[in-house]
């Protein structure tokens, strides 16, 4: 699964998530993030593998990152 979140910046300047877009692929993922860094004040762009069914997911795999980036998404392994 790819996965493009996008944050916008709340009344009191913290981080609020906006709804995730799923992507079709690395390069897809990877491009919506770089439209959306324009307006949005930080955008991940993410790869996760495992089964929606059961609920079992491996950890996220960074694509790419733009904008505010905390220390937590620097330090993801990379796709």
């Amino acid at each position: 699964m790819f996965v493009v979140q996008s944050f916008s910046t709340g009344k009191r300047g913290q981080l609020q998530a906006d709804s995730p877009i799923q992507a079709q692929n690395t390069s897809h993922a990877r491009s919506m993030a770089q439209r959306l860094a324009v307006r949005k004040a930080l955008v991940v762009a993410f790869m996760r593998e495992g089964d929606p069914k059961t609920g079992e997911w491996d950890d996220a795999k960074l694509i790419d990152a733009f904008g505010e980036i905390p220390d937590e998404v620097r330090e993801m392994d990379r796709v």
